[in-house]
């Protein structure tokens, strides 16, 4: 991988990681025009994933820091409640990532037709939440937490978008949207940790998983791709989640994912 392809998958997964059009879709378009193996880009995935974790943690600092004052003060507080919310959207995709990696991996090499036919999907969402009547709750409830995190559980699929998913989702539940933009990309910081611990670990049992071409001026330029436009990405996706125009990357995920399918067929 040279360090020009680093940064254009970089860039990729930076920017979307927090919009709707599916970071795990993009990045599998863009391995396959570079020719780039699954199993040689798994360092480069585990690198820019944490670079766009490090990018949330910067954008919603404060929401963080908040976060942390009222936990550690040992006492039912709307913080706790939020981070009890968090920790039960996690459950699902805790299950999958523990129980069914394996075989999210095997998706994953499948090919890219099952990349266009879920930004598809993804395109179906986006436009049932933007139709969808509006019916504003105050706090997202345990309930809704549970289900939101349903839908970033079915969201390890390559071409469903996670933040367009999970924020479809609240939207058709009825939570504010501001609310919604925040909890959403905080609940992602922990799975995202989580799966690329794991993926460490299997770097550490499998040293063949290490593609000894992925260097690492390619390495850091993909880290600091992912993280300059994540964070610009994820300041820009909650002012977008807050208009309400998600409809404009319903058509984009159905315009990619359309050329997608046919060059996955005709290939």
């Amino acid at each position: 991988m040279s360090w020009i392809e680093a940064l254009i998958l970089g860039l990729l997964q930076g920017l979307t990681e927090y919009l709707p059009v599916s970071s795990s879709g993009h990045l599998a378009i863009g391995s396959a025009l570079f020719g780039i193996e699954g199993e040689d880009n798994l360092t480069f995935t585990i690198v820019v994933h944490v670079a766009t974790v490090l990018s949330t943690l910067v954008i919603l600092h404060k929401e963080i820091t908040w976060l942390f004052k009222g936990l550690f003060k040992f006492r039912m507080n709307d913080e706790t409640r939020y981070v009890i919310n968090i920790l039960i959207s996690m459950i699902p995709v805790a299950i999958i990532g523990l129980f069914f990696k394996d075989y999210v991996e095997q998706i994953f090499g499948s090919g890219l037709l099952i990349v266009g036919i879920m930004l598809l999907v993804t395109t179906v969402l986006l436009v049932f939440s933007y139709y969808a009547k509006p019916r504003i709750k105050d706090s997202i409830s345990k309930r809704d937490a549970f289900i939101i995190g349903l839908s970033q559980a079915c969201a390890v699929l390559p071409g469903l978008s996670r933040s367009g998913t999970t924020i479809a989702t609240g939207l058709l539940l009825g939570n504010k949207k501001e609310i919604l933009a925040q909890f959403s990309f905080l609940m992602v910081i922990p799975p995202i940790l989580g799966e690329a611990l794991l993926d460490g670990i299997k770097i550490v049992k499998e040293a063949s998983a290490v593609n000894a071409e992925v260097s690492t001026l390619s390495l850091a330029v993909g880290f600091m791709a992912a993280f300059i436009s994540g964070c610009i990405a994820c300041k820009w996706m909650i002012n977008i989640v807050k208009k309400g125009k998600l409809i404009y990357f319903g058509i984009y995920c159905a315009i990619i994912g359309t050329i997608t399918i046919i060059c996955s067929l005709l290939s």
